[in-house]
Order: C-alpha cells, then sequence, then structure tokens
C-alpha cells in the first residue's frame, strides 16, 4: 500500500472512530448533505449530538455564507440520520480528498443511503425559480475524487456509474411528491468547479451537451458515495435561471434555497420515514 493511500485511509477511520467517540452506540441509517440556503431542514432533527466542524480531526472548516459548519445526529420521522449542515467545495481551495471525507467516514459509520441536495442555476428553459428538480444523472466538469491511488477497502478501481441517482429512490420520490402536491422536475445536473456563476456561452454549452441545471457541488460526493455502493438520492433547488438576462447573487441563491427548502424538507422526511 503506497504512503498517500495509507495517509488516506488512516484519515478517514480515525474521523471515523472520533465521531464514533462522541455518538456513542447511536448508528445513522442515512446520511443528508445540505445546500445553500437549505440547512433549516436540520431543525427539524431531535438532534442527539452536534459536533461543529472545526472540532472533528481533518474535516476543513466550511467557508460559504449559509453554511453553518456542523454535523447533526439524531432523529427524525423515527429514523436516525446524520446531516451535514453545510458541504466543502473544490472552489474553496480544498483537494477532493478533503471535500468527500465526510462522506467516506459517513459511509465508515455505516449509513445505508445518502441523500444530497443543492442550489443551482436553470438551464433547462421550461424551469423556474424555485422548482426541485430531482437528479436523474450528472455531468463531472471538475477533477474526479477518485483520482489518485484507490481505497480498495472503499471499492473498485473502475467504479459503474450507471444508476448513480438510485432509480428506486426517484420513484418513490414520485409517488411521494404526488401525495404531498408538490411539483418536481427531472433533469440532469452539470457540477462545475466555480467560484464564478457562469457565462452565458457556458450555460449554452452545458445545454448542448446534456444539462438542465448548473452547480458547484454533489458530484464529487456522489462519486465517492457510488465508490462505496451507497445508494444515492439528489434534489437541485432551481434558484435561478441561467439562460435569462436576469442577474443574481449568492443572496438571491440562499433566499430561493430557503423558499424551496420548505418543500425539500417535507419531500426528504417522508422518504427517510420510508426507508
Amino acid at each position: 500500500m503506497s504512503e498517500v493511500k495509507t495517509k488516506m485511509m488512516d484519515q478517514i477511520v480515525q474521523t471515523a472512530a472520533f465521531i464514533r467517540e462522541r455518538i456513542g452506540d447511536f448508528a445513522p441509517e442515512a446520511g443528508v448533505i445540505l445546500g445553500t440556503g437549505l440547512g433549516d431542514f436540520a431543525d427539524k432533527i431531535t438532534a442527539k449530538v452536534i459536533i461543529p466542524y472545526e472540532e472533528i480531526p481533518g474535516f476543513p472548516r466550511s467557508t460559504v455564507q449559509g453554511h453553518a459548519g456542523r454535523m447533526i445526529f439524531g432523529e427524525i420521522e423515527g429514523r436516525s440520520v446524520v446531516a451535514m449542515q453545510g458541504r466543502f467545495h473544490y472552489y474553496e481551495g480544498y483537494t477532493m480528498s478533503q471535500v468527500t471525507l465526510p462522506v467516506r467516514v459517513m459511509g465508515q459509520l455505516g449509513i445505508k443511503s445518502l441523500f444530497v441536495s443543492n442550489a443551482s442555476g436553470g438551464i433547462n428553459t421550461s424551469f423556474r425559480v424555485g422548482d426541485l428538480m430531482i437528479i436523474t444523472d450528472h455531468i463531472n466538469l471538475m477533477p474526479n475524487p477518485l483520482i489518485g491511488p484507490n481505497l480498495d477497502e472503499l471499492g473498485p478501481r473502475f467504479p459503474d456509474m450507471h444508476n448513480c441517482y438510485d432509480k428506486d429512490l426517484i420513484a418513490r420520490a414520485t409517488r411521494i411528491a404526488e401525495e404531498e402536491g408538490i411539483k418536481l422536475q427531472y433533469g440532469v445536473y452539470v457540477g462545475g468547479t466555480g467560484p464564478t456563476f457562469e457565462t452565458q456561452a457556458e450555460y449554452r454549452y452545458f445545454k448542448a451537451i446534456g444539462g438542465d441545471t448548473a452547480g458547484m457541488s454533489t458530484v464529487p460526493e456522489v462519486i465517492v458515495a457510488r465508490h462505496m455502493s451507497i445508494p444515492v438520492f439528489g434534489v437541485s433547488v432551481i434558484t435561478n435561471c441561467g439562460l435569462s438576462d436576469e442577474v443574481g447573487d449568492h443572496e438571491d441563491v440562499q433566499l430561493q434555497g430557503r423558499k424551496a427548502g420548505i418543500r425539500m424538507e417535507k419531500l426528504f422526511r417522508r422518504m427517510i420515514q420510508e426507508l
């Protein structure tokens, strides 16, 4: 085993061991990653243990406004969960190993499914600000987080990305949305590095290659989750429409995320309840 590989695996194991000491025999069934403006979901969790990122060995600090920066262990709808209230991004200057460390640690803690959310710019012209888009697939324009020595303890060298976003979970979400009267869109998420919002030419390019929405996160987390064979369900909140002439900013993104977060919260709660 190479020195780099050993160091990476040691960090994952040590971080998971630290968290286990804090949470005792609590065993999360599902992991939830809450993106920009969507952190209020965590308030619905009956928290047992809350750990700020700065206390967790190996974790970077969340530098993005709207990301509280803490892991919450508790119950929602009778199910045990761990929620990340804020995530790490490649554009913050972190390595892909740092960006994806929390997902690998959650895998070590035993989660059986991963729920991811993000704020994104709509490419599909039928989308409107505030829509919830179920992610059916993604296009990765970031460095792949699996580049480098493969962590054989976690997964294979060449993991298959078919059914990257679990079809059974998507079908469940569709049924729940119909029952709850929640309008859903469906589409492909394009993950770029950021931190600049995309140009009009970039949005046209993303549309040409098959994208429906674009953002700066999520894809690395999903790749390492699938490397570990963890089923993934993803939702994008459309916080601006990239092909329009309207100019948005990060405050707009947070505002629209909070508004749509109410519907996303209901969807996630029902889905976790039915795990």
